[in-house]
């Protein structure tokens, strides 16, 4: 006979449509009953969306009817439309002490130089006289402590909290200060998780005008941790210019729409290259980030041309506007970043 253990560790299989988390950890799960080999599950939803309750209810049914010794499954979904602060998913938000921003960078796939633009607008807000931190959420693939050119090690305050290296006047955290950079770190989704909280809430921020946090690529575990975690200013899409990443990042979009974040705007990287004899050359097209912007009816932060010295700056830890301010690829983050200081005053 099955106990409600094994149905829950089945249940855990189930991933919620559109998030890698599973619906377990959702908390849509609210009663199970066993009578011998019938089992009942009863399922509460926040949301009325009549497709995502069919399909959970389908995968339910089909994953339950599998276990050995079961002779029926009867699901039973409802619809919560006032949910208590327990079963709302952000009701974990809290903000975090001293800090007054919090904004988010993302990208639909990999490969956009979301971080690279992560880390030249960070010392972009600081040139232009902001308190800023860093905080590296790609636990599989940090690269903010490469880019930066520190690998310092946190060290514990008297509170008990990690105290955040700085370079270049810039606050950091990521796991890559953690661990040695050559071990992979093959954890499940609870780990990371629970790690972007500590890296949140048990990090001595101290004041700053505002955090960037760098997601990794995707719309999964960490994202949504971020976004229950603590309640975001707003979020900035990062794409190139191309038909090929303009449709993940789409992706991106709709994630902060969902989660109720505002968005910020988008930045286009790689939007062109000048060749030394002045010739200007599209080499992923141009203009798919502003044409998605206007398309979306949301703000274009700027675009951010093919410059070898921003590839250089980011391998050798010397971020471009951190390092020559003067320079036109620095003027290019600049723009960026004054652009996205008038949008904080609307």
């Amino acid at each position: 006979m099955q106990t409600q253990e094994t149905i829950l560790q089945a249940l855990h299989d189930i991933k919620y449509p559109g998030y890698s988390r599973d619906i377990v950890s959702f908390g849509i799960i609210r009663e199970i009953k066993i009578d011998g080999g019938k089992i009942n599950i009863v399922l509460m939803f926040t949301s009325n969306a009549a497709q995502v309750v069919e399909q959970i209810k389908s995968d339910v049914e089909t994953v339950l009817k599998k276990l050995p010794g079961v002779t029926a499954v009867n699901v039973e979904a409802h619809i919560q439309t006032s949910p208590s602060p327990s079963q709302n998913p952000w009701a974990g938000q809290s903000k975090i002490e001293g800090v007054k921003k919090v904004i988010a960078v993302a990208s639909g796939k990999g490969g956009v130089g979301k971080s690279t633009v992560s880390v030249n607008l960070a010392c972009a807000l600081r040139h232009l006289g902001a308190s800023v931190g860093l905080l590296d959420c790609d636990i599989y693939g940090p690269s903010i402590p490469l880019m930066m050119g520190t690998t310092e090690r946190p060290t514990v305050s008297d509170q008990e909290k990690m105290v955040p290296p700085e370079k270049y006047g810039i606050k950091l955290m990521s796991i890559g200060f953690l661990v040695d950079p050559d071990t992979p770190l093959i954890w499940r989704g609870p780990m990371i998780m629970k790690t972007i909280q500590q890296f949140i809430h048990e990090v001595e921020w101290g004041q700053l005008d505002v955090l960037l946090i760098d997601l990794p690529p995707g719309t999964g575990d960490a994202q949504l941790t971020v976004c229950q975690t603590v309640p975001l200013d707003g979020g900035i899409v990062v794409t190139t210019p191309q038909e090929a990443s303009l449709n993940v990042v789409r992706k991106g979009v709709s994630m902060f729409e969902k989660v109720n974040v505002p968005i910020l705007g988008i930045v286009e990287n790689m939007s062109y290259f000048t060749a030394p004899d002045g010739q200007r050359i599209e080499i992923f097209g141009h203009g798919g980030g502003s044409e998605e912007a206007k398309r979306k009816g949301i703000p274009f932060l700027g675009e951010i041309p093919l410059f070898t010295e921003i590839r250089q700056g980011g391998d050798q830890g010397k971020p471009v506007v951190a390092t020559a301010p003067d320079s036109a690829p620095a003027k290019a983050f600049l723009a960026v970043a004054e652009t996205l200081k008038l949008n904080f005053k609307k």
